[in-house]
């Protein structure tokens, strides 16, 4: 600071900092002001000096030859001092601020270019506007068209590249810089490392910390924690712990950072490790921590930890902050905790949209609909951001319960309120529109979306696969990869569903070799779909070689192994799995305890299923939900247990859907049950919309089956006004690369000759065994040799003689069926696979049926 002592001198004050060729240039200035008498007291020289931070030189005037001090002061502005003292240029740069400051951009450009004279400053405060408007085009033409630029240019123009996504540019922009030869300071090196964010930015930031290094600010502690905030943020986790131990200095910020990463990673425990090591050192937590370690909890899957967390934020007084607070409704939330969440949300003294976002998805899948409507009703009544509200998750709830009412009508407030242009809130509709059977509708929007990811594809694919157009995702599949867009762990995991609902195992296959090549084959989903696929297509074998391989696994991948076995027939490895599964430390879950009980379900171990169902209940603690009880009830009536299974029904919380009673129609045909059979179908045709044709099926079955065919006729007469179609049934198999699908009494194959020339020696072998058509299979009211006939021609007979007259002798056969195969069918095959000495697997909408030297490994035929 520069100050006029009372006896004429000129003191400098060394606590203000200047290089000394500015102090030169003010000095040099100061002495021509001071020489010049006749300028000295004017208004207009002295106007210039107004600048707070540089404190004040006392005003002065010369009467008589000498310099007399005046008691008033005043402050020199330091924009003037950079104007080389130019009034004229320093009022310009000060009105173009002054219209940039109120939002007129285009009154302070006419006036930037009426501009006599334009300085560095000018430029830099017209970038600046051009910056916080979003218009980068225009910013950089002022840039390029620059002769002179100080740090300053450099360091605006790369922070708006940075802040606006363009991450490439800003670092070749950073790489010009330096061959400018000019120095980044501590401020450049900030704004560009905080504009990295993609994992394919590593080498750029290794690069930068070069330049750090190099420039002397690896010291520099906001440096520092801008480059381990950047080597996290690109997922090279080892650099970053290697900076941290190496970081003279260290601060909140710095654990904040790493911590963030480490959890963001999924290395939970190091996260909470380091959340310990940051206590001992005596850093006190901040908003930042307890986000970063309570979801590392939610990840360990610890409740017990995230309530001892949650006993530290009420002790330092974090609960108040509204940050914190969400974190511990997100936690609770995950853990399906809607009790804590409820008292939570309840007592914050401060919330948001997020804790309304956060509240609602809880409930939502928590199979509280209506709170979580309310709530949403709730919240559209706040003063909230619109745009924030949680779209994406209603959508998902109507998507889930297939309401495409409500789903149209939240469609309609996302346009309103314009958050139909965010990415999450136009993937969501997609998926939304697609789990309703609108693909016209999805496929418009998908279209519209300004930013395709693998996120829409995905749900278009999936939503292909939930309605049974298997054909149709595989062709979108292909189509995205001539779009070049990169599927992702979700997109294999729906693709494979397909593959597996297919049973081709051969293109299952085909896309192992690609989960491999893209680099997911480690992901824990990707891994899991994987077991789940070759199950279903019939490969156990290479199920279990798939799990086995896995370097992680979750529930996600247990529950695949127990279904595996499931479907197989083997309840005992099973129930083994499930067993092991929480002896490895992995706390099973809802899915888990579904995957089980139909485990049991399918393999008639029904005191085995009620010890899991009463476990479930009182030693976890979890709420069944309606899918289990549908699967007990399933379980109990298949072992012909209907009066246990009423029982249950009473006890439910919830009105039986019907889901459960067509179980239970079915297991009346099995076990001839006519009376609850007729109850069961009175239920099911009471419901206002039931467009599935099995309960009609089931219950004509079973009149035909009592030869009461007047009742027959009164059912299909229902099927037909109420327009109702029965699916025909249709088997299919694969060789070499090729489906060929087959539908009962079908004539049409280009080898059908062969095929039936297979057929009859198959049927002349099989008499010679002892096999005797079971003729009530064949339910019509035909005559006896008629019916004989028809059973001989059901499809998955046709597709076994196919597959015999085309495959080496010897090799295995794998037959998928849409439907459940009939009693006589399971009979013949068993014989059949003695005869040709083949293993012979059915996979029907039951389960896989596997057959070998004329037994089966199905204990009891449900």
């Amino acid at each position: 600071m520069l100050i006029f002592e009372t006896n004429g001198t000129l003191r400098i004050d060394h606590t203000l900092m200047i290089k000394s060729s500015f102090l030169t240039f003010i000095l040099e200035k100061v002495h021509h002001i001071f020489t010049n008498p006749a300028k000295l007291g004017t208004k207009k020289e002295l106007s210039i000096f107004r600048f707070p931070s540089m404190n004040y030189i006392k005003a002065c005037t010369r009467k008589n030859g000498t310099l007399t001090f005046q008691k008033r002061h005043f402050q020199v502005d330091a924009s003037i001092i950079k104007t080389g003292f130019d009034p004229n240029t320093y009022r310009f740069n000060f009105q173009v601020k002054t219209h940039i400051l109120h939002g007129d951009l285009g009154a302070a450009r006419k006036l930037f270019d009426e501009m006599p004279h334009r300085n560095i400053i000018s430029t830099n405060t017209m970038i600046t506007g051009y910056l916080n408007s979003g218009n980068l085009s225009a910013a950089r033409s002022l840039f390029d068209g620059m002769v002179e630029r100080s740090v300053v240019t450099w360091t605006m123009l790369i922070g708006g590249y940075a802040q606006n996504n363009k991450f490439r540019e800003a670092f070749g922009l950073f790489v010009d810089m330096c061959r400018h030869d000019m120095a980044p300071d501590h401020v450049t090196l900030t704004t560009l490392l905080s504009g990295f964010t993609e994992f394919d930015n590593v080498n750029e930031v290794a690069q930068v910390h070069a330049h750090v290094v190099k420039l002397g600010y690896d010291s520099t502690l906001t440096v520092c924690n801008s480059l381990l905030d950047s080597y996290c943020k690109t997922r090279s986790l080892g650099l970053a712990c290697h900076l941290f131990k190496h970081m003279p200095e260290k601060d909140n910020v710095t654990f904040n950072v790493l911590l963030t990463g480490y959890s963001k990673e999924g290395f939970n425990h190091e996260a909470i490790n380091l959340f310990f090591k940051m206590q001992n050192l005596g850093f006190k937590p901040t908003d930042f921590t307890f986000a970063a370690v309570l979801t590392s909890g939610i990840q360990l899957n610890d409740i017990e930890f995230g309530q001892q967390v949650h006993s530290f934020v009420v002790k330092c007084n974090f609960v108040w902050n509204v940050f914190v607070a969400n974190a511990l409704l997100d936690f609770y939330s995950k853990h399906d905790r809607v009790v804590e969440v409820r008292k939570l949300f309840y007592e914050m003294p401060e919330v948001d949209g997020i804790s309304y976002n956060v509240i609602i998805t809880c409930c939502a899948w928590n199979e509280r609909v209506e709170e979580s409507l309310e709530l949403f009703r709730d919240l559209q009544f706040t003063r909230f951001d619109r745009r924030q509200f949680p779209f994406a998750t209603l959508l998902s709830i109507t998507a889930n319960a297939l309401n495409l009412e409500v789903g149209r009508q939240i469609h309609s407030q996302a346009i309103v309120t314009d958050a139909i242009s965010e990415i999450l809130v136009g993937n969501s509709l997609v998926d939304m529109y697609a789990k309703c059977d609108k693909f016209g509708e999805a496929n418009r929007i998908f279209a519209d979306l300004a930013h395709q990811s693998s996120v829409p594809w995905t749900a278009l694919i999936s939503g292909y696969v939930q309605k049974g157009l298997h054909e149709d995702s595989l062709k979108l599949f292909v189509e995205m990869q001539r779009a070049k867009i990169r599927a992702d762990s979700a997109t294999y995991a729906s693709i494979l569903r397909a593959c597996a609902n297919l049973a081709s195992l051969t293109l299952g296959k085909q896309l192992h070799s690609h989960i491999i090549r893209s680099g997911c084959i480690s992901n824990v989903f990707s891994g899991s779909a994987l077991v789940d696929m070759y199950a279903k297509c019939g490969s156990i074998k290479e199920a279990l070689h798939m799990f086995q391989e896995m370097p992680t696994r979750n529930c996600v991948t247990w529950n695949a192994l127990i279904s595996a076995y499931a479907q197989n027939g083997d309840g005992g490895l099973a129930l083994r799995s499930f067993e092991q599964m929480v002896h490895s430390g992995l706390q099973p879950n809802s899915v888990s305890f579904l995957s089980i009980l139909c485990a049991c379900s399918h393999c008639g171990l029904v005191e085995e299923g009620l010890q899991y169902f009463s476990s479930m209940t009182q030693v976890y603690k979890f709420v069944p939900k309606r899918e289990h009880y549908a699967s007990m009830v399933d379980m109990l009536c298949r072992s012909g247990r209907f009066d246990e299974a009423e029982k249950l029904m009473a006890r439910m919380p919830f009105e039986p859907d019907e889901v459960m009673w067509t179980s239970i129609l079915n297991s009346c045909r099995i076990h001839k049950n006519q009376e609850m059979g007729k109850r069961a179908a009175d239920q099911l045709f009471s419901m206002k919309i039931l467009r599935d044709a099995a309960p009609y099926v089931s219950l004509s079955n079973i009149y035909a089956a009592a030869g009461e065919w007047e009742n027959v006729g009164k059912v299909k007469k229902a099927m037909r006004e109420r327009g109702v179609r029965k699916v025909p049934a249709y088997s299919w198999v694969e060789i070499k690369q090729m489906t060929h699908v087959f539908s009962a009494n079908d004539m049409s194959h280009p080898q059908m000759k062969e095929i039936t020339k297979m057929l009859d020696e198959l049927e002349e072998q099989m008499e010679k065994q002892g096999y005797k058509p079971d003729s009530s299979c064949a339910l019509h009211n035909v005559d006896e040799e008629v019916k004989l006939e028809s059973l001989k021609y059901h499809s998955e007979r046709i597709a076994i003689a196919f597959a015999l007259i085309s495959t080496p002798e010897g090799s295995p056969i794998l037959v998928m069926k849409n439907l459940r195969a009939c009693n006589d069918c399971h009979a013949a095959i068993k014989v059949i696979s003695k005869i040709v000495n083949r293993e012979i697997t059915v996979r029907d909408s039951s389960r896989f049926h596997h057959f070998r030297d004329g037994s089966c490994s199905c204990k009891d035929y449900w």
